[in-house]
């Protein structure tokens, strides 16, 4: 269901720390082994995250529960569990996928040394959705300047879908705030990846801006100073950049394409 979007005045805020410094999960509960999401090992086993950078990653395999990690984050905080800010609230999937999010994030206590000033999770796979929900308010709701004027000023959908992602990156972030981003490089060509980049970057400088990504690009995941999760074994554990198969796998192909080809193919 469409809620109304509505009007807020944002105020910068200095802080020291990051916005998020960690989260807990409540171990006191029972859970259903049985029942997603606690069917992947490393949502059953979590305890707890420390978030001690501005720009955080997890990365891992399908499956591996970066995602269900990160949609849980954004609901806790007050997020659509397909995206949009607290302003902006909307379900257009099965509600058995709101239960899954909303039984994970039940269990989280989020503890912030400072409340975010604004916000919004980014959902690749559901962005589509956004779109839509941007050009109903513009037409049906008669709000066409109010809901286009944090997306680059026209419809999300008169653009390509990489051109339609960058310009949410350039003109939604703002002055920053809590970001969550969902394989914000979907539709991004290598060079636009290194434009997010630098658009991170500049909010990490000039702003209190803290970012949480999911992510399989090797070029976003080469942020300095950030922290990795991997969430590739039945804990969470923290790795060095050159050591996540992303850099490790894009660097042998790389270096030696035909090499790789001819492994890969006689395999």
């Amino acid at each position: 269901m469409l809620l109304a979007m509505k009007n807020s005045k944002k105020k910068q805020r200095s802080y020291s720390g990051q916005l998020l410094d960690s989260l807990r999960v409540n171990d006191s509960v029972q859970v259903n082994t049985n029942e997603y999401p606690f069917t992947v090992p490393l949502i059953r086993n979590l305890k707890e995250i420390s978030f001690t950078t501005p720009v955080t990653f997890f990365v891992g395999e399908n499956g591996s529960g970066k995602s269900t990690i990160l949609e849980a984050i954004a609901y806790k905080a007050g997020f659509g569990v397909e995206g949009g800010s607290k302003n902006i609230s909307f379900n257009t999937s099965d509600k058995k996928n709101l239960s899954y999010t909303q039984t994970l994030a039940d269990l989280l206590t989020l503890s912030w040394n400072s409340k975010p000033f604004d916000g919004y999770f980014f959902r690749a796979e559901t962005f589509f959705n956004v779109a839509n929900y941007l050009d109903v308010l513009a037409t049906e709701g008669g709000q066409g300047e109010v809901a286009y004027h944090s997306y680059g000023g026209k419809s999300l959908h008169a653009q390509s879908h990489g051109e339609s992602f960058l310009s949410f990156f350039n003109n939604r972030l703002g002055k920053g705030g809590f970001f969550v981003l969902d394989e914000p490089e979907a539709a991004l060509s290598p060079q636009r990846q290194l434009s997010l980049l630098v658009i991170i970057n500049e909010l990490c400088k000039k702003s209190d801006a803290q970012f949480i990504i999911a992510t399989h690009s090797p070029l976003l995941l080469a942020y300095p100073n950030s922290v990795i999760y991997s969430c590739d074994s039945v804990t969470l554990t923290q790795v060095n950049y050159t050591d996540t198969d992303h850099y490790q796998i894009t660097k042998s192909f790389l270096n030696n394409p035909e090499s790789f080809l001819h492994n890969l193919f006689n395999e």
